[in-house]
């Protein structure tokens, strides 16, 4: 069987190859993203390998149905860049990777917060031009703060955990609690109590129509002035403009984002021989408050081997007219 990845980085190729072995997929690599320029280049291949910042509409569906493809297979968790509805019309299987490894995640948000509230990463280009001032770099314990966690699934779970090993109070908002967590002290409580109680909110929900833009010049209002908001999740959970207007106004402390409405044009590239065109990305990167990191939380070997073997499995388990694991499934 062959299998065409799109937005192929060379990690994906060390990963998928060595997993691949007991497969025996005939796999061919594209380092661009999968969108109407790149489509026709499917050519034989019955199944396509797509990650976040792939478009695959119904546009793109139709085209990849013409050419014989059966299996989309997403290796990732988030699956709304992809129009379930057409593939089911055309009688195209898609699956996805529901989990892997949520405390990588999880742990990447906790260093963003805490480069944040401690200000490692100007201390660390401080030092470097040897300049040892601890002016400037005063910071917050994050002992005895309470953290807001919007989303209670698996990375939201991980990352409750770790809070409370850090001696914070932790509420969490989810539409259905988990009683594990309650049973470990993470109090349950309404998303505009969360807000509004929290020093510290942190997303881990995924982005559907009811969660697009949660985060708005009413639900920051919300927040205690001075809150740090953190997103590992979705881009598309935070109005960026009004968050702009936030910490403008310094109602918002410190925002740190792993994830960027407008990515697909950004993040996995190396730019810095180039002008970067969005305005609203230069503008948030102008704030000493706050911190970029280009879509890294899931970045661990532990991440990427689970990725790459779930994904490889769900495929094989499709061709061979088999079901692929829990929640491995999405049409």
């Amino acid at each position: 069987m062959k299998i065409l990845f799109f937005s192929a980085k060379p990690y994906d190729k060390q990963f998928f190859n060595v997993y691949n072995e007991p497969y025996g997929f005939e796999i061919e690599y594209l380092e661009t993203h999968l969108g109407p320029h790149i489509v026709n280049a499917v050519d034989g291949q019955e199944a396509v390998c797509v990650f976040v910042n792939d478009k695959v509409n119904a546009e793109i569906i139709s085209v990849l149905a013409s050419k014989g493809v059966k299996i989309i297979a997403l290796r990732c968790a988030g699956f709304n860049n992809v129009d379930l509805e057409a593939a089911r019309a055309h009688g195209i299987r898609v699956c996805r990777v529901p989990e892997y490894s949520p405390e990588a995640v999880a742990e990447h948000t906790v260093a963003m917060l805490l480069t944040l509230v401690r200000k490692t990463h100007k201390a660390y280009n401080r030092v470097r031009e040897q300049n040892f001032s601890l002016n400037g770099l005063l910071g917050f314990n994050l002992h005895g703060k309470t953290i807001g966690v919007v989303g209670t699934g698996k990375i939201g779970g991980a990352f409750c955990r770790i809070m409370k090993g850090f001696g914070c109070r932790v509420l969490a908002y989810d539409l259905f609690p988990n009683t594990d967590l309650q049973a470990a002290g993470i109090e349950y409580q309404s998303l505009e109590a969360v807000l509004s109680t929290a020093d510290v909110v942190s997303l881990h929900c995924p982005l559907n129509p009811a969660t697009h833009y949660l985060i708005n010049e009413n639900t920051l209002a919300m927040m205690k002035p001075g809150v740090t908001l953190i997103n590992t999740s979705r881009g598309g959970l935070i109005n960026t403009a009004h968050a702009i207007d936030a910490l403008k106004s310094k109602h918002l402390a410190n925002l740190a984002i792993d994830v960027y409405e407008q990515e697909e044009k950004l993040f996995f590239k190396d730019l810095s021989e180039n002008i970067i065109e969005d305005d609203t990305i230069q503008r948030l990167m102008s704030f000493p408050n706050v911190l970029v990191t280009a879509h890294q939380a899931f970045f661990t070997e532990e991440a990427l081997t689970e990725i790459a073997q779930v994904t490889l499995q769900n495929v094989d388990r499709l061709r061979r007219g088999e079901e692929p694991a829990q929640g491995g499934s999405l049409v």
